[in-house]
């Protein structure tokens, strides 16, 4: 086997081994509708994390994709994988970020299965768990606070996540473009790794603010505790 069918082979490992452990916790329950009592009777409502799985199946494919279907010297690509650690957790961000890589290869007639595979990995599978690693030591170290989570996870951690995934792709032999030398393929992926990060944490902020339960890394009881009541 060539070197590049070893690579593609542990990309193809990794990533079911990574859906395999992401099924075996099911996250499909965080999807399970829930009855809401009001003043006109109980009924039930549908999960909240329904809507940003349905925006991450509509957008991110054509993300992946867009190297394929436009030609461009660099190509440019998003990963949009921390946002969905953040919004859905990793078990459920998992199966997401596959089911984007099979429509980003169904969209493209250009791109390949194993380009696919490759785009899984290291835009989807790779910075996701560099996400949950980082997140959880930055929780452990920083506990629970609205600043630490917008700014370190959303925003500093993405650019982070997505960087080494990036490097390690680079590493694994997968280059940006044939006529751009190591050197700059790495600068290009560390200013597309600030790209990710700067709409990551604004989207972050923004659903902090406006959208708290389509993040089902946040909550409002953790990270915005009620002050103590003051004495007589």
């Amino acid at each position: 086997m060539s070197y590049i069918g070893r690579i593609m082979f542990w990309e193809a490992a990794i990533c079911f081994i990574a859906l395999a452990i992401a099924l075996w916790l099911q996250p499909w329950r965080m999807l399970a509708s829930t009855t809401v009592r009001t003043p006109e009777g109980p009924h039930r409502q549908i999960s909240p994390l329904i809507t940003p799985i349905f925006a991450a199946v509509v957008i991110l494919p054509w993300m992946w994709a867009l190297p394929t279907l436009v030609h461009m010297p660099l190509p440019l690509q998003l990963s949009g994988a921390c946002m969905l650690v953040l919004s859905l957790g990793w078990p459920l961000a998992i199966p997401v970020l596959c089911t984007i890589g099979v429509i980003a290869a169904f969209i493209s007639p250009a791109m390949q299965w194993s380009e696919a595979i490759t785009a899984v990995m290291w835009l989807g599978v790779a910075p996701a768990t560099l996400a949950l690693l980082l997140g959880a030591l930055i929780r452990k170290l920083t506990g629970t606070r609205m600043f630490v989570y917008v700014l370190g996870r959303a925003f500093l951690g993405t650019v982070a996540c997505v960087f080494v995934a990036g490097a390690l792709s680079q590493w694994s032999g997968h280059i940006i473009a044939a006529q751009i030398d190591d050197g700059l393929s790495l600068v290009a992926r560390w200013l597309m790794a600030w790209s990710d990060g700067l709409l990551t944490g604004m989207m972050t902020a923004v659903l902090v603010a406006f959208k708290p339960n389509w993040l089902a890394t946040w909550s409002d009881r953790l990270y915005l505790p009620k002050p103590p009541p003051s004495g007589s």
